[in-house]
């Protein structure tokens, strides 16, 4: 995939004017390279022949120009990120200047850095697992404290250990059974099938674990799905407006406006929070509305919080109506927060009457007196929101799995393993038993990068920010 030969560069901070940015070299000529541009305030100071872990204060030159003043960072293979040599530059934050660098390093031997390129190399040479290089990638993209934690145990190895440790158990197991294979004719047994049973039910329980974390992980990493439904021009794209605290959806006293699903993240005190305004529901003979209203319903039970919003102007007996049509399609894993709109233009009588009769019908469900117009009560909703989650704090040892690549393989891995499993009850034939643990083997290590291909690490690293 790569030129382990060339060196690379790249610009590693965001694009943009700032205070500093930071110009990455990373292969077996960068400090050389380096040299040839870098002229040192103290004199005669050449940075090849600098310790690693320094920092050297002095000029970029092209030719008797000088480009900027920076500090040169020094880090040597194999103790570097990369594992190779390794120099970042830090200069000034203008545009031009940084493009001024990293052209004068390209024009002196170096290569432009593809997206994640720098970390790949860190995984070839050993210094990461792909698991890890991957909760870098998510650590950067982390926008709540929750997704950041796991991000950060999973770079830690905590993850990768586990796998790690579950790999070697049944290398060990898989290799006394082909020992057995060699002495067929001497009917020998050097892996015990009960002990073989008890780790394959342990390392099953293990998995199962991870699997299902990944309902909460994903959650963590992507935001919780809310729903905003109710009939049209009921006042679903101002609250979402509201939410965001910009116009984000369009408002308009045309039934109907709304013909797809608008979606927008929100963190609410650290939890990631993915809002969904929807099509309003009513009949229709529009074909490009009816889709939306077909959306509307797929939006609903995906979600896991189901914002219901009624007119607290219509009769009673058509709110509970419009409420019970979405409610009774909800699962049991699914929360409802039932909110009475424009209270500020109702009759204070309807709405007392609409409130008694929730709460006789939808004991389970709060409901909230609201204006989305004006923000009444805006603070009880979002508390209601954060009561309806799901998400719980991740306590230390608690293996979180956001990825979904990593899921696909230990859903194979778990099919795998209850195949073992039946074979080691009904004594299936040693070399089918074996191959059946090979695989489990193989998709913990599709995990870790163990057993990888070029296409999988292109797609994985490819969507990685260049510089990294």
């Amino acid at each position: 995939m790569i030129n382990s030969e060339s060196t690379i560069t790249a610009i590693s901070t965001p694009m943009g004017v700032g205070a500093i940015a930071v110009v990455r070299l990373s292969g077996k000529d960068a400090i050389a390279i380096c040299e040839k541009v870098f002229k040192a305030s103290k004199p005669g100071k050449r940075l090849t022949l600098q310790p690693a872990y320094t920092i050297h204060h002095g000029v970029i030159v092209d030719g008797e120009k000088i480009i900027d003043d920076v500090l040169v960072s020094l880090f040597k293979s194999p103790n570097s990120y990369t594992g190779e040599d390794l120099v970042e530059i830090s200069c000034h934050g203008s545009i031009l200047i940084q493009q001024q660098i990293l052209e004068l390093l390209v024009r002196n031997g170096a290569s432009l850095a593809k997206p994640g390129e720098f970390t790949l190399r860190a995984f070839l040479n050993g210094k990461m697992d792909l698991s890890q290089a991957e909760a870098i990638a998510d650590l950067i993209a982390s926008s709540s404290e929750a997704a950041r934690r796991i991000a950060v145990e999973q770079m830690r190895g905590g993850f990768s250990g586990q796998l790690k440790h579950l790999r070697e158990q049944l290398l060990h197991f898989v290799s006394l059974i082909e020992l057995e294979l060699d002495f067929g004719e001497e009917d020998v047994e050097f892996a015990s099938r009960e002990e073989l049973l008890q780790l394959v039910e342990s390392i099953k329980n293990q998995i199962d674990k991870l699997v299902e974390s990944f309902a909460h992980g994903n959650v963590i990493k992507n935001g919780i799905p809310v729903a905003i439904v109710g009939k049209t021009n009921v006042g679903k794209s101002t609250l979402l407006n509201r939410l965001l605290n910009e116009e984000r959806a369009i408002v308009s006293e045309i039934e109907g406006t709304t013909r797809d699903t608008i979606e927008d993240v929100i963190n609410i005190k650290g939890t990631l929070y993915r809002f969904i305004d929807t099509a309003g529901l009513r009949h229709t003979t529009d074909t490009i509305e009816s889709l939306g209203i077909e959306r509307t319903y797929k939006k609903i039970s995906l979600a896991q919080i189901v914002i219901v919003i009624v007119d607290s102007r219509n009769s009673t007996e058509a709110v509970v109506g419009e409420i019970h049509d979405i409610v009774e399609r909800l699962k049991d894993n699914q929360k409802a927060i039932i909110l009475i709109n424009k209270v500020d233009l109702a009759d204070a009588e309807q709405v007392e009457s609409i409130k008694r009769t929730l709460w006789e019908r939808f004991k389970n469900i709060p409901f909230i007196e609201f204006s989305a117009k004006h923000g009444l009560n805006m603070e009880l909703l979002t508390h209601e929101i954060i009561k309806a989650s799901i998400v719980k704090e991740t306590e230390g040892g608690n293996i979180i799995i956001t990825n979904t690549r990593h899921y696909e393989s230990l859903l194979k891995a778990q099919e795998n393993l209850l195949r073992v499993n039946e074979g080691l009850r009904s004594g299936i034939a040693e070399d089918l038993l074996a191959t059946d643990i090979r695989q489990v083997i193989h998709y913990i290590g599709e995990i870790t990068g163990e057993i990888t291909t070029d296409e999988v690490l292109g797609n994985i690293f490819s969507k990685f920010c260049i510089g990294k």
